[in-house]
């Protein structure tokens, strides 16, 4: 079981377990989400490991998360990406969400790449777009950062006010201009789920400024920025969440928008992982 106490000792554990195969040190870190998965697809894999082969590291159980930890090279830049990730919901603690995190910045990440889907609570938004998240709202009721502090981790009070870069903010943005990806830009706020929100929390959600609500990314992002990693991410909207307009959504329908979506997405995080430095 993870614990602040155990923690830095099982994320060398797993590391070294990844090096007795491999050697190769990533630059960027990749987190895909719901229906996102196809970035591996423009990945030179080098190697590949079931999350059930590496010490600690959760079981994903959520359709689409298919569940790998992938090492090799995205447009010329060595990257470790979680072909699925972990959410509160699935029963796991937030240390157990975030270990893979750990791991990645261990092995030599310092940049985190993030995307999810999410609802979409921006009157101003269609489904299918493309969101970059330029701050968050963490309602999920839990910090990862919670407990003992490892000091060779990171800071016991860690900063945020930038929690996602503004450098690579903007140069996502040019990379959007320049390949004619239409992306937005807002406010993510995180919720435990696994249920959708009713009419009324959609929309206290949109008065306390939120653009997009989902169930992920706050905690990666936390533990990220504890270790000084640089954070960027990005979310499908996948379903409308209008409280006067308001449709039944389903998973099946949220897996077929992110699909849908995923072209743009991968082209956008493919040249931004070129050109970034």
């Amino acid at each position: 079981m993870l614990t602040p106490e155990n923690l830095y000792d099982r994320v060398q554990e797993c590391v070294a377990h990844i090096r007795k195969t491999t050697s190769l040190e990533p630059s960027y870190g990749i987190i895909l989400g719901t229906g996102l998965g196809g970035l591996a697809q423009e990945m030179d894999i080098e190697h590949e490991f079931p999350y059930s082969d590496l010490p600690s590291f959760p079981e994903s159980t959520v359709e689409s998360h298919q569940g790998r930890l992938l090492l090799g090279q995205l447009a010329g830049k060595p990257v470790v990406a979680m072909q699925g990730r972990f959410h509160y919901y699935e029963g796991y603690s937030p240390l157990q969400i975030t270990y893979p995190v750990r791991v990645m910045k261990t092995l030599g990440a310092s940049t985190l790449v993030v995307s999810n889907a999410s609802g979409g609570l921006n009157p101003l938004f269609s489904k299918g777009d493309l969101m970059v998240l330029v701050d968050h709202i963490n309602f999920q009721g839990v910090n990862p950062l919670i407990g003992k502090n490892e000091d060779r981790f990171g800071p016991r009070f860690p900063d945020m006010s930038e929690p996602y870069s503004n450098e690579v903010i903007a140069a996502a943005e040019k990379v959007a201009l320049e390949q004619k990806i239409p992306i937005r830009k807002g406010v993510y706020l995180g919720l435990q789920g696994p249920n959708l929100e009713t009419r009324a929390e959609y929309r206290m959600l949109r008065t306390l400024g939120a653009d997009c609500v989902g169930m992920s990314t706050v905690p990666e992002v936390l533990v990220a920025r504890h270790m000084g990693m640089r954070t960027f991410a990005t979310t499908v909207v996948t379903d409308m969440c209008l409280p006067d307009a308001l449709e039944e959504a389903s998973i099946e329908e949220i897996i077929a928008t992110a699909s849908e979506a995923e072209p743009r997405l991968t082209r956008l995080l493919t040249e931004l992982v070129r050109g970034l430095g």
